[in-house]
This record gives C-alpha cells, structure tokens and sequence, in this order.
C-alpha cells in the first residue's frame, strides 16, 4: 500500500517525520511534501483549506507550473499540485510504465495514500489526459469521489498536434535526435518555450529557469522520451475514456492561438459532456495559466466556488 512520508493533515497515515518547507507567510503557506508509493517517491505542493483539487502539470512540466495557481486558490480550496512520478524532483523506479493509464492509477494511490474521500482533478496538455483516464476508471469502478473535472488545453482524439511528432520523438533514432538537440542545446530552450506562447514578451522572467531544473536534477528529458513512447496507444485509450465520463461536470479552459493542442479541437471535446462550460482565452497559447494568470485563475474559483454557471 502507498505510504505518506508526510502531510501535516493526515497524522494517521504519516510515516517518520519528514522536512516541510514554507514559501509563503504562514496563513497562506505553500507545504513541500513527499509521498512514498509503490513506484517511486512523490514530491507535491500543498496549500490552503477547503473541498480537494488535484493539480496535474503537463510534458515537461511540474508542480513550478502552478506557482501563479496555488495562491490564488488556496482561500477557496485544499490545493495539492503534483509531480508526476519521473517529473519534477519525483522519483520514478527504473522501467516505470508512463501510459496515461499507469499515470492514472497512480494518481489514484495518491488519494488513497492522503484518504481525499471527494476531490476536483484539473490536468493540463498531457495533464489533461491523465485526468480523463482518472475519470474513465472511477466511472469504471463506481467510486464516486471525483466530483469535477477541469481541463487545460488537453490531449485529446481531434488535436493532430503530436500525432506525428511524439511517436517520432518516442522511437529510437528520434529520441537519440531530441536528446543530443533539445535535450543539450541551451540556445534552442527559448525556442520551444516561446511556441508554447501566444505573446512571447509575456513569458514570465522565471519560467526558462525554473523548466530547466528537472533537466539537469532528474533526468527530464529522458522521463519525457518515455511518455511519448506511448503516444499513439494513449490516444486510443483516451477515445475509449471520454464515453465514460460525459457526466462528469467539466470546466475546458484554452488559449486561442494554442501551437501544441489545437484550439479547434476544444469544441470536439466540449461535444463529448453534457454538463460542461468552454473558456477560450483570446491571444493566448498553450500555458493560460502562466500567459494570463489573473484571467484564468478567476474563471478558475469561479467554477470551484460556484459551479457551472446556467
């Protein structure tokens, strides 16, 4: 079974103590906290009090990809954003499944491990996925304590972004080509990281730097060519999901001029729910949430706080 190794709210399943660092004025505290699982140890940031909402970074992306989020939302909810196994500073065991899938059901042994008994689950680009396939299994199972979903510009059947790109990249001669590139050419970062932007001068002064440290601390790249692997297969299971969950209350938040997941396939999946509300965020790209941050975390606690609006 997993373990907690710590979090301040649950001393029942707590192990030995572990080091909490506060980056913020106690009343609005953001907890560095790790978690024990089968796989590998889960780093996670929490914050504030209230109903659960699970945050779930994107490819390349960590918990550092919510540091404009977590504040905002910590007066409204229990905020945890984690690292995915093999993301961020989390460790991953050696040969980790990264299917959407195996992500999933790890993200689920991350609510039994903390006892969440109801929570909302926002993902992002890959992200996204994941929640739907949290989604698709808790329909599966008949467990009922995820409540809402909000996805974030996320992979889905109608986007061809990626459909080329990441199974290339996930193949011998491609990864070998995207880590002696990417992976080492310092020149080419603002690059890809201006694509995933609607108005580069937008780009926050810290994002380069804080996207680099999984890099050099934890083996990024290499966890990123192991998710792509898995692309094509993933993107199927994600046409079998989406059936599942078309109860699920869903929030679909997405930049107009969005390079990595199409902004036209929102409307697609937006199909696909019956209880279900479409945000696009006009000039914006891949990353609302770092692009245009005020914006996208008001129509956030709106939706937390008060639901679907009629």
């Amino acid at each position: 079974m997993p373990t907690e190794a710590h979090d301040p709210g649950n001393k029942s399943r707590r192990t030995k103590a572990a080091t909490t660092r506060k980056f913020a004025a106690p009343e609005n505290a953001i907890e560095e906290c790790w978690l024990n699982l089968p796989d590998g140890r889960m780093r996670y940031l929490k914050a504030g009090t209230g109903p659960a909402l699970i945050l779930v970074h994107g490819l390349m992306g960590y918990s550092f990809s919510w540091r404009f989020t977590l504040p905002a939302l910590a007066p409204y909810a229990t905020v945890y954003a984690i690292d995915n196994l093999g993301a961020g500073l989390s460790v991953g065991s050696d040969g980790l499944d990264c299917s959407l899938r195996a992500t999933a059901e790890r993200l689920l042994q991350f609510v039994d491990a903390l006892d969440i008994c109801a929570f909302d689950l926002l993902g992002t680009s890959h992200g996204g996925g994941v929640a739907i396939l949290v989604a698709a299994i808790c329909a599966e199972r008949r467990d009922d304590r995820l409540h809402r979903l909000i996805l974030v510009a996320s992979i889905n059947p109608w986007s061809s972004h990626g459909r080329q790109l990441a199974p290339f990249v996930g193949s011998p001669v491609g990864a070998v080509l995207f880590r002696n590139t990417i992976g080492r050419w310092r020149s080419l970062d603002h690059l890809w990281l201006r694509r995933l932007f609607g108005d580069e001068t937008k780009i926050p002064a810290d994002s380069l730097e804080g996207y680099r440290i999984p890099v050099f601390k934890n083996h990024g790249f290499r966890h990123a060519s192991r998710i792509v692997r898995t692309w094509t297969e993933d993107v199927k299971e994600l046409e079998r999901a989406l059936p599942k969950i078309r109860d699920f209350p869903t929030l679909l938040m997405w930049g107009t001029e969005d390079r990595a997941v199409e902004f036209r396939s929102a409307e697609k999946l937006r199909r696909n729910f019956r209880d279900v509300r479409l945000v696009a965020f006009k000039g914006v790209g891949h990353l609302p949430y770092e692009e245009a941050p005020q914006e996208f975390n008001r129509v956030l606690v709106d939706f937390i706080t008060k639901g679907k609006e009629s």
